[in-house]
């Protein structure tokens, strides 16, 4: 793929009715800069394209001239790698990410991922400020939710109880999903693919409520109803043999036969 940031630059510049002077100047470098990165001779720093596209009011995307379809593909599959890393090799899946950043600066997709491959628990601070930058700047509700769950967990690392509750405070409390009401209204494939979807997560989501269950008997002294409940979620996760995703749980199966065995 062919990227003439220079074009994209001067065609901007020309719409704003500006010169290479007045835009240099604006964005902090020399009129000699943006004559180079106009004439194809030399490209701006990857630090000034968001600088770029903020002045101009337009997206980085826009200004580094990305083909939608081809970059949501790129980042898909940018995503699906690192996700497949979470757990056994985190670093990899960051590094992975942060490839992903260097080539789409700011995308909310992977800065979004990014936080589940930063260990909240000890890198908290580090986890604050890039979740807050997210809730700032993304207009997608679904990172702006999911970055606040995180702001939540990184503050309750650091003990921050109050500051965790707020942000937590800022989500709203819903008790269907867009999935599962397209499961209720479409027919066919789609019907399918929704519901499909909706159904793993409601399965992880509940498979982590009877952890917490399981932990708070704990916590009580009543070992015996922990063990029970985290036996009833091993036995659920059984019941799903045969199911292509299951295979995705088998950290959670590792997970709940090593605390049962440690409260035994």
């Amino acid at each position: 793929m062919e990227i003439k940031i220079g074009s994209k630059i001067k065609e901007l510049r020309k719409k704003h009715r500006l010169t290479q002077e007045q835009l240099a100047d604006n964005i902090g470098v020399s009129f000699q800069d943006v004559s180079k990165w106009e004439n194809d001779i030399a490209l701006p720093d990857i630090t000034l394209i968001p600088v770029i596209a903020n002045y101009f009011g337009v997206s980085t995307d826009e200004v580094l001239c990305y083909d939608s379809i081809e970059k949501d593909k790129e980042i898909e599959r940018l995503v699906w790698e690192s996700y497949k890393l979470r757990e056994t090799n985190p670093e990899e899946g960051r590094r992975i990410l942060e490839e992903g950043l260097r080539k789409y600066p700011d995308n909310d997709i992977l800065l979004n991922n990014m936080l589940y491959v930063i260990n909240y628990s000890e890198k908290p601070d580090e986890t604050i400020a890039l979740a807050s930058r997210l809730i700032d700047k993304t207009n997608c509700y679904e990172v702006k939710y999911d970055a606040l769950r995180f702001l939540a967990y990184a503050y309750n690392a650091k003990s921050d109880t109050e500051s965790a509750v707020k942000a937590l405070e800022q989500i709203p409390e819903i008790y269907f999903t867009k999935l599962s009401e397209m499961a209720f209204i479409l027919n066919g494939k789609a019907k399918y693919e929704a519901a499909e979807k909706q159904k793993w997560i409601s399965f992880e989501t509940l498979i982590q409520m009877m952890w917490k269950i399981a932990e708070f008997y704990r916590d009580e002294g009543e070992k015996e109803k922990a063990v029970e409940e985290a036996e009833r979620a091993l036995r659920l996760m059984s019941a799903m043999d045969g199911e292509e995703k299951i295979s995705r749980f088998d950290n959670y199966v590792e997970f709940f036969k090593k605390k049962i065995e440690e409260m035994k």
